[in-house]
């Protein structure tokens, strides 16, 4: 009975380490953090190349990739709900 009681409490803390992984994975604030990071590698980038303009060039990577994962997130509901429903 005790390793049953341990084991709960060990399913415990586990689903609530995944539950916040998985509210930081699905964060605005990880998607704002990653466009930053994002639009300053290509602004370093950019301007090791010499491109024109580079603080505005970067811009157009960065943004794709924002709206990439956008569209991830509502290809990720429709494909979950699909599975969900031919795996009844």
């Amino acid at each position: 009975m005790e390793n049953i009681l341990k084991d709960i409490a060990e399913l415990h803390t586990r689903n609530k380490r995944v539950e916040a992984e998985k509210a930081w994975e699905t964060s605005w604030q990880r998607k704002s953090l990653i466009v930053i990071i994002t639009y300053l590698f290509m602004l370093f980038f950019m301007n090791f190349i010499w491109v024109e303009k580079p603080y505005v060039s970067a811009l157009v990577p960065t943004f794709w990739f924002f709206l990439s994962t956008l569209s991830v997130d509502f290809l990720k509901k429709q494909y979950i709900a699909k599975y969900q429903e031919s795996h009844k």
